[in-house]
C-alpha cells in the first residue's frame, strides 16, 4: 500500500546489542564495536542508545566534541558531572541535554544501590562544529498524557531546549486509546521511536525499542493500544 511506502521499519530485536554486566545496551545505529552500514543513522541523528545501567555502576569521565548529546531517564536516576562544572542526579521522566561543541569531559553513574536505571542516549550532528559548550535540562515528568511536548527545537520555541541543529525532538506520553496527529512539512522527515508500551503508526503496530523512518507523508498518526511512551523527531 502506498500508505507504507515511505516508511522504514527498525525492529527492537534486530538493534545491536551488547551485555557488558554493568550495562546492557541495545544499539538503533551503529556505535561502538557495533556496525552496520544500513544503520548509520538517519538525517541528523545519529544515536540512539538503549541503556540500562546496573545500581552503583556508571560511565567515568570521558570526551564528546562536536555533537549534540539529549539523555531521557526512563525509570531510576543518574548522576551527572562535566568540566563546565554542573552536578546534577536527573530523574525519571527528566531530559539532559550537553552541547558538547568545542570539547568537553563529563562522568555519568548510577548513585542508587538496588535500582537499575533505565535511559535512552541520543546524538544530534550539529550544524556547526566548535560551538561553546552548553548545557540545559528539562523536567518531562508532569507531562500530560495524550499530547506531544516539543523537547527540542532549532530556536527553544515554545519553552523547548534550543539545539545546534534543525532537530524538533516531541516526547509523547499515551495511556491506552490516546491518539495523536503529527503534521510533517514538506521537505521534513521523522524518526519516531517507541521507548515504552505499544503504538500504531500510521496503522504499522510498533513495540518498545522499535522505531520507524518516516518521509514524503503529510502526517503522523499515532494510536496508543498500550501506555507508552513516544519519541518523534521531526528532521530537516
Amino acid at each position: 500500500m502506498a500508505l507504507f511506502a515511505m516508511m522504514k521499519l527498525r525492529k527492537a530485536n534486530e538493534r545491536g546489542h551488547a551485555g557488558h554486566g554493568w550495562l546492557d545496551t541495545y544499539h538503533t545505529f551503529s556505535f561502538a564495536d557495533y556496525y552496520d552500514p544500513q544503520w548509520m543513522g538517519f538525517r541528523s541523528l545519529r544515536v540512539i542508545n538503549d541503556d540500562l545501567v546496573m545500581p552503583g555502576m556508571g560511565f567515568g569521565t570521558h570526551p564528546h566534541r562536536d555533537m549534540e548529546i539529549i539523555t531521557y531517564i526512563l525509570s531510576g536516576a543518574l548522576e551527572h558531572k562535566d568540566s563546565m562544572g554542573h552536578g546534577r542526579v536527573i530523574r525519571a521522566g527528566e531530559v539532559q541535554y550537553m552541547a558538547a561543541g568545542s570539547g568537553v569531559q563529563h562522568s555519568e553513574f548510577n548513585p542508587s544501590k538496588d535500582e537499575a536505571a533505565h535511559l535512552l542516549q541520543i546524538w544530534i550532528q550539529p550544524d556547526r562544529k566548535g560551538v561553546a559548550p552548553r548545557y540545559a535540562e528539562k523536567s518531562l515528568a508532569k507531562a500530560p498524557a495524550g499530547t506531544l511536548r516539543l523537547v527540542t527545537s532549532k530556536t527553544g520555541r515554545d519553552d523547548s531546549i534550543a539545539i545546534h541543529q534543525d532537530a524538533d525532538l516531541w516526547l509523547g506520553k499515551f495511556n491506552e486509546g490516546n491518539h495523536v496527529a503529527h503534521p510533517l512539512a514538506k521537505g521534513r522527515h521523522a524518526w519516531v521511536h517507541v521507548a515504552e508500551g505499544e503504538v500504531s503508526l500510521n496503522g504499522r503496530t510498533l513495540q518498545g525499542g522499535d522505531a520507524a523512518a518516516v518521509s514524503d507523508e503529510d502526517a503522523l498518526e499515532l494510536s496508543a493500544s498500550k501506555p507508552a511512551q513516544v519519541l518523534l523527531f521531526d528532521l530537516n
